[in-house]
């Protein structure tokens, strides 16, 4: 008796997500689980690499919808998985996260009655100019099975009045950061590699309302040259494409404080991340890494989805130059304590295959 289980993936934060369940699933014969890839983040850097990095099989299906506006590549992505819906006839499709991948496929599974898990569920900016946020809320209420990584999810989901089939497991990627540290050193990366000597601070910017408009960019960029430490900043290919843009590429690869470099693994990321001083970024899911890793983040954003690390090892701070040079210097003299477990215990995948192997229907 077979459960047939589609999961989608489109960017970075999904491949990272969705590592540990494709090791937990093989420990279930009776689920026949396949793997389509967007081709959301359609870079080697941001997509193949990762692949690699954690180790996760060739997708069984690759829809190369590349970028585009949100609507095109939101129309373009369910357009492509509605073909696969149609041919596999899934029992059940995963979505993780939160980008425009996510709430497409979970469309295409709620128009065609397929019952939709989410992973990270109830997650909540209270931001609706972030198109993330639009899809978690949407997402979130098309989905059957709802799996939070937090208590405040389950809270944020009870307040919106969906209270069935929620659980809250813990969060998937703290299971990957615990099955992955050991990792980090049997990989033998050098500091000698980003030229920096001694401390060293990590940043990393990639959301639209930081990179697409030029001062946004411009402040950061000039903030970032001002610290105190070397600043070491992996490009994400819009943020590449957005200094090119703006004639801003110079000025930031000329700096002799700032170290851009390309995208790198996720191994080589958790290196950075747990060898910098303090890490500085406006993505939801490093925030977290650097609480799990006990690393002072300084958080480039007025508003966070992850609101447990306020105020142990995370500040917002907005993207005002000044506010950005004081808040770094500030956590970079401050200890915290980062004892409690928000996170979980790093079983989140587990515990999702113990409740899917009872939730699916078997034929």
């Amino acid at each position: 008796m077979s459960q047939k289980i589609i999961s989608a993936v489109g960017a970075r934060p999904n491949f990272i997500k969705i590592a540990p369940l494709m090791v937990e699933f093989l420990k279930y014969p009776q689920f026949e689980h396949k793997l389509v890839h967007t081709g959301q983040h359609y870079d080697v850097n941001m997509s193949d690499n990762f692949l690699d990095d954690l180790k996760i099989p060739k997708p069984d299906y690759n829809l190369g919808v590349g970028s585009d506006t949100h609507a095109v590549q939101t129309a373009n992505v369910m357009m492509a998985f509605e073909k696969i819906c149609t041919q596999e006839k899934p029992d059940l499709i995963i979505v993780v996260g939160d980008v425009n991948s996510t709430l497409a496929c979970a469309l295409v599974a709620a128009k065609s009655g397929i019952k939709i898990a989410h992973v990270e569920a109830g997650l909540r900016s209270f931001d609706r100019t972030m198109p993330e946020e639009i899809n978690r809320i949407l997402t979130d209420h098309l989905s059957d099975l709802l799996f939070c990584p937090t208590k405040t999810a389950v809270s944020n989901l009870k307040e919106e009045g969906i209270l069935d089939d929620v659980f809250n497991v813990g969060d998937v990627m703290c299971d990957v950061l615990l099955q992955n540290l050991k990792r980090i050193d049997q990989q033998g990366f050098s500091l000698d590699k980003y030229r920096v000597d001694g401390d060293f601070f990590l940043a990393t910017v990639h959301r639209a309302q930081n990179t697409d408009k030029k001062e946004n960019l411009e402040t950061i960029v000039h903030a970032l040259t001002q610290l105190e430490y070397p600043v070491i900043l992996p490009l994400h290919p819009r943020t590449r494409k957005m200094l090119k843009e703006f004639d801003l590429y110079d000025k930031a690869s000329q700096s002799p404080n700032l170290k851009l470099i390309d995208p790198v693994g996720y191994i080589e990321m958790l290196f950075l991340e747990k060898n910098a001083k303090l890490i500085i970024t406006d993505s939801g899911g490093i925030q977290k890494e650097a609480y799990l890793l006990k690393k002072p983040c300084v958080t480039l954003r007025e508003n966070t989805e992850w609101i447990e690390t306020i105020g142990n090892g995370n500040m917002l701070i907005g993207i005002e130059i000044e506010k950005i040079i004081t808040a770094a210097q500030k956590m970079t003299n401050q200890e915290f304590s980062f004892e409690e477990a928000f996170y979980g215990k790093g079983d989140a995948a587990e515990k999702i295959g113990k409740i899917l192997a009872t939730e699916l229907p078997s034929h």
